[in-house]
């Protein structure tokens, strides 16, 4: 295990635990943080974009459903512990019925005897007023809401706080508000907890999981969930509870801090948070000092969630083996398409060389071949689609199979990011005695402008140490996280010196991605230094099509794609190479 000490409680410090990271993550969890030791607020983070499609399904089935099930699973597992430990928990586990979700919390309080007061955050929901406001035709539409509707009902003492459609930090920001009494242009402190709420949110991906260098966690079997220690000026301690799996290093956390970011303003509803300003400093064992945040002014506008139906999809996956692949690809994509009785509007092919020569396994010898259909019509990607794909295989290339038998297509949803004014969302909070208050827009806004370093070239530093470099992976020397935001995607590549990162910034051109990564090569690409971290921050637009439900990739969500990125082979300088190995053998031997 994890070399975690416990320390006494600081008392001007709000311990905030994450328990969840996504709709599906560990069920456990809210009992290991509330076991585990001290914790003033436990937060889940149930919603993303693709759970928002799910829940608008079971709402359409059933108008009182709509949120998270799985938080009241683990309520009812765990909310006479949260009650006699004095733990509030904050959840935006409403999802669509933030009401309904607040409704059940009381059924169940009811059944298991236990008295909890609850308080709801909600009016993000928009999709009445979609033709009003000039978004579309969505299924639903949800501004992100900000954390001062959960800082009231903080205030008003709930010991549960559910929320429909807020940013993610929020959840983490409410309570630092509403503790620290930080008023609504206090930017430095609210973007300070923005940080810490932005690398908890996601639970284990800040203690280990999802990490590069995964090989230096010593124990990753079950890593514990990320704590956050906010202190009044808005830094923190990110750790974790002692005796538990994972660990919290600076490069964890620098990891989590690149997930899904933009460029170095990282917009919220109530402050922007400059990343190019955040340092990270190792406190100890399984502890990073988070500091020196500074906050803008919110934007003027709101993001909103747009999500609709996109039309049917449908695909089949052929296997090719052994030898003349290409020639098998291209009688296989001939013979589908003329047994087509009607083409769907889409059609796509990809054909992944999985095979390897002279392979010593069937698998080795295997690549893969898929089509994908896609039609506003359901019957042109249904079986008249999947059976013309099976129809053909006796009288195909040798060795035919599918994956799969033919079946239906399936709706899929397609998100749209949109935007409204601040003050256009009624932002309301129900207070466990049952009133109801709006919630002010901001004060003051300022216009968002994108902060990246397309524009600013960086002169080439020269060689490094005598001109050797050796030819190995990227990832050798720099770590990786990527993920979505709509239909674009981020890479953030981060380095753990400084001679690392004047290498990498030199090295690491948008050029020089799209020759690495040749599925970018004719797409839109910004860059984003942020040497306090050592890292830069790319973002693809449009690799991802319609968004993760469109699934217009191998990889819809863009998960890996920094991993294909340090899998490419480099000239690294040897100097910078021998300082890295000679690192990792220090982190590996301790």
């Amino acid at each position: 295990m994890s070399p975690t000490t416990a320390r006494a409680p600081e008392p001007d410090v709000l311990r905030i635990g994450n328990c969840s990271g996504f709709y599906g993550d560990r069920l456990a969890a809210m009992r290991e943080m509330l076991e585990g030791g001290p914790l003033d607020v436990l937060t889940g983070d149930y919603l993303a974009e693709l759970t928002m499609l799910i829940l608008g399904r079971d709402r359409a089935k059933d108008p009182g459903l709509g949120y998270a099930r799985t938080f009241l699973r683990q309520l009812e597992d765990c909310l006479g512990l949260a009650l006699d430990k004095g733990v509030r928990i904050v959840a935006n586990a409403g999802g669509l019925n933030p009401q309904g979700c607040a409704s059940a919390v009381h059924d169940l309080a009811q059944r298991l005897g236990l008295t909890a007061t609850v308080a709801v955050v909600d009016g993000d929901d928009l999709t009445d007023r979609v033709a009003e406001l000039g978004l579309g035709s969505p299924l639903a539409a949800n501004a992100y809401l900000g954390a001062f509707g959960i800082a009231d009902a903080c205030r008003a003492d709930a010991d549960i706080v559910i929320t429909g459609r807020v940013t993610d930090a929020s959840v983490v920001v409410g309570p630092a508000i509403a503790h620290f009494d930080w008023a609504a242009t206090e930017f430095d402190a609210i973007a300070g907890a923005m940080a810490a709420g932005h690398v908890i949110e996601c639970g284990t991906q800040a203690t280990g999981g999802n990490f590069a260098f995964f090989g230096e966690v010593p124990d990753l079997t079950r890593p514990g969930f990320p704590i956050a220690e906010i202190r009044p000026d808005g830094s923190s301690i990110i750790t974790k509870h002692p005796g538990t799996g994972g660990a919290v290093t600076v490069d964890t956390v620098t990891s989590q801090l690149l997930y899904e970011v933009q460029d170095a303003r990282y917009a919220g509803p109530d402050a922007v948070l400059r990343l190019d300003s955040v340092a990270l400093e190792q406190d100890g064992p399984d502890r990073v000092l988070l500091s020196g945040a500074r906050g803008e002014a919110p934007p003027p506008e709101l993001k909103v969630s747009c999500t609709r139906v996109g039309g049917f999809r449908n695909e089949m996956t052929f296997v090719l083996t052994g030898l003349d692949i290409d020639a098998k690809a291209e009688l296989t994509r001939r013979q589908v398409e003329s047994a087509l009785p009607v083409r769907p509007a889409e059609l796509a092919w990809t054909l992944a060389r999985t095979d390897h020569d002279d392979p010593d396994t069937q698998e080795r010898a295997a690549a893969t071949l898929t089509v994908v259909a896609r039609d506003p019509d359901e019957a042109k990607v249904g079986r008249a689609f999947s059976g013309a794909a099976v129809e053909i295989a006796l009288g195909s290339y040798p060795g035919c199979f599918l994956t799969s038998p033919p079946g239906r297509g399936n709706a899929y949803g397609v998100y749209e990011p949109r935007h409204v004014p601040q003050d256009v969302p009624t932002h309301t909070v129900t207070l466990p005695d049952g009133t109801r208050h709006l919630v002010a827009a901001p004060p003051t806004t300022q216009s968002l402008e994108p902060l990246h370093d397309t524009a600013q070239p960086v002169t080439d530093p020269g060689p490094v140490g005598d001109g050797r470099t050796v030819h190995v992976p990227l990832g050798t020397v720099a770590g990786a996280r990527s993920g979505d935001k709509g239909g674009n995607a981020n890479i953030g590549v981060w380095v753990r010196s400084d001679a690392e990162f004047a290498w990498l910034e030199s090295f690491l051109t948008v050029e020089r991605l799209r020759e690495l990564l040749p599925e970018t090569r004719d797409l839109t690409i910004t860059r984003t230094r942020l040497p306090r971290l050592r890292a830069l921050n790319f973002v693809v637009e449009g690799l991802l099509g319609e968004g993760v439900a469109y699934a217009a990739r191998f990889d819809p969500q863009a998960k890996a794609l920094g991993e294909w990125l340090r899998a490419r082979h480099v000239d690294i300088p040897a100097e910078i190479f021998a300082g890295f190995v000679s690192h990792a053998t220090k982190e590996t031997r301790s």
